[in-house]
């Protein structure tokens, strides 16, 4: 029925995106919340709500609204809306409630509601158009608002503060066990390379080994004293020694002059016979 060129002409110009002149191409936008908030009564709540568009966002091409239903299923209520600026509500639940606290730069359209009382819960809404962006699906967020918080909540807030906590008991444990051993086995190479220096160095002996040393010390000193004692003793000898030596001495010549008195008598006498 159709030729085979005219077909695949067909397909670039639907598939490929191609458009005719004079008319513009339009793709969706997507946005991002949260499916539900609780918020305790009187506080204060974000909601946060994040888009993303294929074209640049500028003030002038964004629109942002947020709007409200109740859950009566009545009809939706405008919360807050904003152009260029922001445009907070005049009238109504939401006057001075509802405050802007996006930054559009970062694709970020979020809201704080301020003291929220239980009229607040619902379904809160919020459309982004980013022109030539101005087709997809809206955000929705359900507000529940509470007396106080669930035990949901606090069960994971003390769990968190209390794994965290845990850790960080262990950690330190695990530091003063290591430090403990490591001083231990410092303590422990000190005494033993003592030990080793003790072994080891000559002057160094046992107890028992020290008294015998004592006693041979005190053994040499008696013999080192009996010797210099005898010392002065032998010297006394020697001149006790010399002097008997002079008194032979003295004698023998004692001795020959009695012999020559006795030959001279004996010539006297033997001059006298003569005679």
């Amino acid at each position: 029925m159709f030729s085979p060129m005219f077909r695949i002409w067909l397909v670039l110009l639907l598939g490929g995106g191609l458009v005719l002149p004079g008319v513009q191409h339009v793709s969706g936008i997507d946005i991002y919340t949260p499916t539900e908030v609780e918020a305790v009564n009187g506080t204060d709540v974000k909601l946060k709500c994040t888009f993303s568009s294929s074209h640049p966002v500028s003030p002038q091409s964004l629109t942002v609204s947020w709007n409200f239903r109740p859950l009566n299923s009545g009809s939706d209520e405008s919360v807050f809306y904003y152009q260029e600026v922001p445009y907070p509500p005049q009238e109504g639940r939401f006057k001075g409630r509802a405050v802007w606290s996006g930054d559009i730069t970062r694709r970020d359209v979020s809201i704080t509601l301020h003291g929220v009382p239980p009229t607040f819960n619902g379904t809160f809404i919020c459309q982004v158009r980013n022109r030539p962006d101005v087709h997809g699906s809206n955000g929705e967020i359900i507000l529940k608002v509470v007396d106080k918080v669930s035990f949901s909540e606090i069960g994971i807030l003390a769990a968190a503060v209390g794994g965290a906590c845990g850790v960080i008991l262990l950690l330190l444990i695990i530091f003063v066990t290591v430090r403990y051993y490591r001083r231990r086995h410092m303590e422990n190479d000190i005494e033993m390379h003592s030990r080793e220096q003790e072994w080891k160095d000559p002057t160094v002996c046992k107890p028992e080994e020290a008294v015998h040393l004592k006693v041979m010390t005190k053994e040499k000193e008696a013999d080192s004293s009996d010797d210099e004692e005898s010392e002065p003793s032998s010297g006394d000898d020697e001149e006790e020694e010399d002097g008997q030596e002079d008194d032979d001495d003295d004698d023998d010549d004692d001795f020959g002059d009695d012999d020559d008195d006795d030959g001279g008598d004996d010539g006297g006498d033997d001059g006298g016979g003569d005679d």
